[in-house]
């Protein structure tokens, strides 16, 4: 009965295993520092360990395991209270480029090569060395890269536009079942949403995913690719009114001889511009 035995030390590894990496955090599986790095593979090799070497005192296993999670927490709390003892176990950054100039030394002292260093700029979208301003190593091996002012990409914040704050997407519909509390979330109820789909003519079984935006826009996806769904006009029609609102205030004012009426009319067009400025984020996306 070894397989037996086997399977219960594998399931019992298995168990304290997640429940052991949990206890270290979301960082144990992501970017990984060297001291994770070790911690990690010391983990699984002892979990291999215990699961299969049926000679050897389980118990020890386990308190190799138990071991080997508390002192990088231990470890891991420190660090959260000293940057010395933080550079000291996770290491710090190095500048590979600054003001655009490549450092050599920098680079020959982490033994990265120019070849590596243009692949991680072309990972990073960047495929012209000359538009980097800043790059640097991090601990984590990530390489992170600071383009240029002139070749950064242009943002409504450059020209001068303002936009209107975004807040996170729901998924109202999925699989073709209503998610309650995310349509909650947006603010709308079911009533509204067969409402929103009936308009499109299409019915809540045949939605694959159905998602509202911060403005109450539905999106949908449908299991029928063939069929085609019609664009949204309520934002453009919206957008054409109030500018058609505009000029015509604009053209009674221009058309009446009154000077009080024009006074009125003038103001009305201005106030109307106004509300165009206001609105036009929310509208023209």
């Amino acid at each position: 009965m070894e397989w037996l035995h086997i399977v219960l030390r594998s399931l019992g590894a298995i168990t304290m295993l997640f429940i052991l990496t949990r206890i270290l955090g979301k960082k144990q599986i992501s970017q990984l520092t060297f001291f994770e790095y070790i911690t990690g593979i010391t983990l699984g090799e002892l979990a291999g360990f215990i699961s299969t070497d049926i000679e050897n005192n389980y118990m020890h296993g386990v308190i190799a395991l138990v071991v080997w999670v508390m002192v990088p927490l231990l470890v891991e709390l420190a660090t959260l209270k000293s940057k010395t003892l933080r550079q000291w176990f996770e290491g710090k950054g190095t500048i590979l480029i600054e003001k655009g100039k490549v450092l050599e030394k920098n680079l020959k002292r982490e033994r990265y090569t120019a070849d590596e260093l243009l692949e991680q700029l072309r990972a990073k979208s960047v495929f012209n060395m000359a538009d980097v301003e800043f790059a640097v190593l991090e601990a984590s091996g990530e390489l992170s890269v600071l383009l240029k002012k002139e070749n950064q990409p242009l943002t409504p914040k450059h020209l001068g536009i303002k936009v209107a704050p975004e807040r996170e997407t729901q998924a109202v519909i999925i699989d073709g079942n209503y998610m309650d509390e995310p349509l909650s979330t947006a603010g709308f109820s079911r009533e509204w949403l067969d409402t929103e789909l009936e308009k499109i003519g299409v019915i809540k079984d045949n939605v694959f995913i159905g998602q509202v935006d911060s403005y109450g826009q539905l999106y949908v996806d449908l299991y029928d690719d063939v069929l085609q769904l019609p664009e949204n006009t309520q934002k453009p029609l919206l957008y054409a009114t109030l500018k058609k609102c505009e000029a015509d205030l604009t053209l009674y004012g221009l058309a009446t001889q009154n000077e009080a009426a024009q006074a009125m009319y003038r103001h009305g067009a201005e106030q109307m511009q106004e509300v165009l400025k206001q609105v036009m984020p929310l509208l023209k996306r």
